[in-house]
């Protein structure tokens, strides 16, 4: 019980300053501080502790923004807006989409004949 209340009180002190820091940066920029308080604490116990005194932080969610139309490149006009598609391989269109998974983001990319 003593050690939680120097954990919790040097994590208060550090949250002061950076209120958003994680448990696992927290574990790694606070390691010496917690030695120098005789304390040895992994990150587990750390999140089991914060836990417990509702402290932990809650993880900003990242979107994907995936259309940027300020940008310097010149904007081509659709040329085949109004065009009659009458056979194959007359028009190829593409498109890429991100699809999101646990890891991260993936692109994936598709052409195909618009006649079919």
């Amino acid at each position: 019980m003593e050690i939680e209340k120097k954990v919790v009180e040097i994590i208060k002190n550090r949250r002061r300053s950076l209120p958003r820091e994680g448990v696992r940066k927290l574990i790694r920029s606070l390691d010496r501080e917690f030695a120098n308080a005789h304390l040895k604490i992994g990150r587990d116990t750390l999140f089991n502790i914060l836990r417990k005194h509702n402290m932990l932080t809650l993880r900003k969610k990242y979107s994907c923004r995936t259309t940027n139309s300020l940008h310097r490149f010149y904007k081509y006009k659709n040329i085949i807006r109004d065009l009659e598609i009458k056979k194959p391989n007359q028009v190829w269109v593409s498109d890429i989409t991100y699809i999101r998974t646990i890891k991260g983001f993936c692109y994936l990319a598709l052409i195909t004949d618009m006649y079919s």
